[in-house]
């Protein structure tokens, strides 16, 4: 692998106006809202991006009904080639698919896995 590994994460809120002004005032930042074309995302609002710097991207972003607190609150997406070579693997490794590869639009795809441990964790690929 040559690059990070990491290249976005999403902070699951309920209430996206309390969430967001709790993020903004605590790290004195500037959310902007993001659309998207993911089935289910009510609401994204994303962190300050820059590119070419090290670090992750992400957002705050409220579902219809999905999580947030607690469990599954927050997900870090893992960058790959072409996330069906890393959901072949999923299954075999004692881990479970829990949504498979999916457009998200210009942007690319994404799948959501859960680890043997419960951990769910997000794939993205851009073909």
């Amino acid at each position: 692998m040559d690059r990070n590994p990491v290249g976005w994460f999403e902070i699951y809120v309920k209430d996206m106006p309390r969430a967001k002004a709790f993020y903004e005032a605590v790290l004195d930042a500037k959310l902007t809202k993001l659309e998207s074309t993911a089935s289910g995302i009510s609401e994204m609002w994303a962190f300050p991006m820059y590119r070419d710097v090290a670090g992750a991207a992400g957002a705050l972003v409220r579902m219809e009904g999905g999580p947030a607190g607690g469990e599954a609150n927050t997900i870090v997406y893992f960058v790959t080639d072409d996330c069906t070579a890393e959901l072949s693997r999923v299954t075999t490794n004692g881990g479970t698919v829990k949504k498979p590869k999916s457009s998200i639009g210009p942007n690319g795809f994404i799948a959501l896995v859960q680890d043997p441990e419960g951990n769910v964790i997000g794939l993205h690929s851009l073909k």
